[in-house]
This record gives structure tokens, sequence and C-alpha cells, in this order.
């Protein structure tokens, strides 16, 4: 079967001349006839990004000390415009792992709400990464792909402090469609006040049923105010409020990715112990005393849990964590005050006693970088089968290493190259994995700008 057209996703595309379509300002190569005979009527097309004329993903050799066999892909180059991936944990990627969600004219911590060139993109990986735009609102943030790969679901943040609206929308990756699931322009139930400052990271239920997303539910009023946990049921197009408080202004929640009945309602969750933030949200100070903690909760409000690291003033969490693939095992990556380490740690969920982390009773914990002289990972991502995990080192090199069963130490640790960033918070490398495990990804701004790469033909 040929390729088919990113517009129109239901008609074979054909390959045009790329003389012809970067005229148009395009970086595809298939398109199909319809998106010629009926005037270029492409769905969704943005002005903003006709011009910026986007070119097809190149191979870069340069990348210092590269691993030997890997092959290093620039996916995205628009001059004095940024681009990136999305996050780590973000589920931006369909099942078969050939397409994914990437976004332009954003940081590697997401784009601003006012801003009209952020854009979200879909990269076809089997179409030589080309660049198919998803969104043309301005204020979108929190994408989501469902597990099933059928739908791109995303918000449109249209809100100011305890005012505005914030709606759910999702496109259809088969034939382009549209709907809007909830509008949220009436205060919530739970509070009396309408969400503010979106979280730019949103998670969905392994079933597709429920996505979920945290924002600052505050009236503008009293300094410190809370923040809080919404979770949304798509088919009934409601919400709920099952958490709040002043201290989870950065949640990164994240649903387990596993399909069982009970694990499947879990949803992994960071508490900022020590925050301050004005009444608008604004934090000045956002995390302090013995740090964040990483918390589990059930997608009902129930089920609060604890995992068993840092808060015991020499093992800090920085603030990255995920789930071990489908697994009920999570992992974090911990700065340790006594060596100057930063190692990765695997842990499962126990019963909450006070927010005493690594302390708590009946913490089940293992140093997954135990055998690596001095560790320093920070960001990092696994395969959806939790076998093989990727990191940062020092914040610029790239490791990967493969998974044993839980309890056992990352064994096979590779360093794949030098990303050649400048490290800045707002050009942080952020690596992930495709689902399968066969590709890798990374930011860097090497070049001067921000931009998102790929690499393949991996290691075994």
């Amino acid at each position: 079967m040929g390729m088919r057209c990113p517009f129109h996703p239901l008609e074979n595309g054909v390959a045009f001349p790329l003389s012809q379509t970067q005229v148009l300002g395009l970086s595809f190569r298939y398109l199909c006839s319809n998106c010629f005979l009926h005037g270029l009527k492409i769905p969704d097309l943005s002005a903003s990004f006709v011009e910026k004329k986007g070119l097809e993903m190149r191979k870069r050799e340069d990348f210092t000390g590269a691993l030997k066999g890997i092959e290093v892909f620039q996916l995205t180059e628009e001059n004095k415009c940024p681009a990136c991936h999305v996050y780590m944990e973000a589920q931006i990627f369909t099942p078969d792992s050939k397409r994914f969600v990437l976004h332009r004219s954003a940081t590697a911590h997401g784009g601003k709400k006012d801003d009209p060139e952020h854009r979200y993109l879909l990269c076809n990986i089997e179409d030589n990464c080309s660049l198919a735009p998803l969104t043309d609102e301005t204020g979108v943030t929190g994408p989501s792909i469902s597990p099933d790969g059928r739908y791109f679901y995303y918000f449109v943040d249209e809100t100011e402090t305890n005012a505005g609206r914030l709606t759910l929308k999702r496109k259809c990756l088969l034939d382009n469609s549209r709907e809007t699931i909830l509008a949220m322009d009436k205060p919530l139930n739970e509070t009396g006040t309408k969400p503010s400052r979106i979280y730019p990271l949103s998670t969905i239920s392994s079933d597709g049923a429920k996505i979920a997303i945290s924002a600052f539910i505050g009236d503008g009023r009293k300094d410190n105010s809370p923040f809080g946990l919404m979770v949304i049921d798509i088919q009934k197009a409601s919400v709920s409020m099952i958490l709040q408080g002043q201290t989870w202004c950065n949640m990164h929640p994240q649903y387990c990715r596993s399909t069982d009945p009970e694990l499947k309602r879990n949803i992994l969750i960071q508490e900022n112990h020590g925050n301050v933030h004005d009444r608008y949200g604004q934090f000045s100070v956002l995390v302090g005393g013995n740090g964040a903690d990483i918390h589990v909760i059930r997608d009902d409000g129930t089920g609060f849990r604890t995992m068993p690291w840092g808060r015991d003033g020499n093992e800090f969490c920085t603030g990255h964590e995920c789930w071990r693939g489908k697994s009920e095992w999570a992992i974090t990556s911990n700065s340790q005050m006594d060596t100057h380490e930063t190692r990765l740690v695997e842990g499962k969920a126990t019963e909450d006693n006070g927010h005493i982390g690594l302390k708590t009773p009946g913490g089940i914990r293992n140093d997954l970088s135990r055998g690596f002289e001095k560790p320093k990972f920070n960001h990092f991502a696994t395969d959806i089968e939790g076998k093989l995990i990727i990191s940062d080192y020092f914040g610029k090199d790239l490791y990967m290493g493969r998974l044993q069963e839980a309890g056992r130490a990352v064994v096979n640790w590779k360093r794949l190259l030098s990303t050649n960033t400048s490290g800045t918070k707002e050009n942080h490398i952020h690596p992930f994995l495709s689902p399968d495990g066969t590709n890798a990804f990374f930011n860097s701004d090497e070049s001067g700008i921000l931009q998102a790469y790929m690499i393949t033909c991996l290691p075994g």
C-alpha cells in the first residue's frame, strides 16, 4: 500500500515533486489529488505554518562521540522558530510507533498560552518524518493520543484567573474530523471557581475513557490558593476535581499504562512541598524543605498512596518520574546529597504514612543505577514493555540501557552521543523512546535554536 495523504488519510498519497509542494510551504512528499483539485483545501492548515516552509528531516553525522552504527536525524528546521518534542512521559505516540506529536514555537517545557505561532504537528516516521499540522487554534496545550491511536486529544486554554474557558477537543487521525468534547466555562462544582494556569501535560487512561490534567483553582484573592487535578470522563463529557491543595502545583500526572481493571485507574502524581505562589498561581518557590514526594491516587480520588523515595534530608526527588512500561512499578531520578550522585530508583506504591518518602513503612524500592560509576541521570523514559531505558547524563550526553526484571540493576549501558546542547532549562534534551523501543528522541539547541531529533539503528 502506498503512503497516505497526511491531510486526507483515507486517500492514497501521490509523490508530488518537492519543488511543487515546497512552493506551498509544505514539507510533505505525498499528497492526494484532492489537495490540488479542490484548490488545496487542506483541513486545519494554518497560514503561519505554510509561510514557515518547514523542511524534511535530514541526516546528521556531526554529533560528538556518536556510538558506531546509530543514525541521527534532525526532524525540524525553521529559521528563527524553535521546535521540540512534547515531554518524556507525554502519551503522544500511536501504538504502532509510526506517528507521534511534536510542536513548533515552543520550549522544552511547553508553548506559551497566547502565542499564535504555537502548533502541534504529527510526525509520520514512515513518510520520511513528514510533518502535518494538527492544530490551528491559539492556546493549545495538554496533548494526548488515545491508546488505540485513533484520536488526538488537546485542550484550548482561553482562561484567566477564575475566568475564561478551557475546552477539550479531539481530532480523528483517520479522517481529520474534529469535535469538541467539553467546554469548561462555568465554575467547577467542587471548588466554585474556574480553572486557570493549565498544566502543559495531560494523561489518558489505557482504555481511552478518561483524561486528566491539572490547573490552578484559586480565585485571585489569596496567595497560596490550591491547585487541583481534574479527571474528565470523555463519553459523559463531565469533569471531577479529585485532588486539590497548595502543594499540587507541578503534578506531572500520569495514568498507569496497564490494562488491568484496577491498575488502569492509578495516576502517578508529584507533590511539591514548601512551594510558594501568589494569588494568581505564579510561584516564587517551586519546592522547599525536604523536597517533593511522589504519590499514586485512583482516578476517583481514593486510594492515596506513596512511593518510597526522597524526603529524608539526603535523598531528593528531582521532579522526574514515570511508570515502568505497563507495570505497577514506577521510576524516579533522585539526587543524593552525600555522594553528589543522581540515581534512577524504581519502586511500588504503598500506604501513605505522612509524607516521609523512603522511610515509609513497607516501601519497596530498587536502585536501577547501581553498578554505574558516578551516576548523574536526570531525565529519562522507558519503552512500553519496560525493557529499555534512555536517560540524559549530566544533562547533555545520552545513555541507553536494558531493564531486567524488577528489583535488579540496569545492564548494558551504552553512551549514544553528546547532544551538544547548551543545557539551559528551555533547551532540556528530555529523551524518550518510541513505544516499541526502536527509535530514540531528544531536543537540542546545538544549531543555535531548539530543534527536535531522532536516533535510529539503536544498539540491541
